[in-house]
């Protein structure tokens, strides 16, 4: 019985640690999506499950309460301002604008916070590019902004609409606001996790 509970008891230890999963324990457990709380939109390709799967299991608190603020908010009509959530350490910012021609959107980066982005109305696209690719530093990182602004070699370009949702972490590069065909309306909701 002793051993029948120290055996489970390492083996819930382990299954929280997603660094020791493989690709598809991480997979399924991404896939099966329980950690986005009811939240209906999906995950865009490019969200990474292995840093999604780290970080939701080291701060699982912050993750629940910001997808619940997805979940239990008709996000069409949140008032655009910051809403706080838990503090600085998840906090929604909401606002509308009209999307940009590529020439004039930049490519960001945090070092802080984590990004939900999600179109809550209309359509854009969002440039992503790994934190590797980065090469002249337009604007240096602003501590108490945390943002960095750059140029990035090797972006994709992917639709932003309604039924998905971008996980942007500290190695993501990501260029939001670029039109979709021509220069429309966007309300766009921007959840901030902190990271540490």
């Amino acid at each position: 019985m002793l051993m029948a509970t120290i055996f489970s008891f390492f083996g819930c230890k382990v299954n929280n640690d997603p660094s020791a999963w493989n690709k598809n324990k991480i997979d399924g457990w991404f896939k099966k999506g329980e950690w986005k709380n009811g939240w209906k939109p999906v995950p865009d390709a490019s969200v990474n499950s292995k840093l999604m799967a780290e970080s939701y299991f080291k701060i699982k608190d912050r993750w629940d309460k910001a997808f619940k603020f997805l979940k239990d908010n008709d996000l069409t009509k949140l008032e655009n301002k910051t809403h706080t959530v838990d503090g600085d350490n998840v906090y929604v910012i909401v606002s509308e604008y009209n999307t940009k021609e590529p020439e004039t959107a930049r490519y960001e980066a945090h070092r802080k916070y984590a990004d939900i982005q999600y179109v809550a109305a209309g359509k854009e696209m969002i440039g992503i590019a790994p934190l590797s690719s980065r090469g002249t530093i337009l604007q240096a990182y602003d501590e108490k902004k945390d943002i960095e602004f750059a140029e990035y070699s090797n972006g994709k370009l992917s639709p932003a609409t309604p039924d998905i949702f971008f996980v942007f972490f500290p190695e993501d590069g990501h260029m939001p606001s670029v039109k979709a065909g021509t220069v429309s309306p966007v309300k766009k909701v921007v959840v901030k996790v902190k990271l540490n």
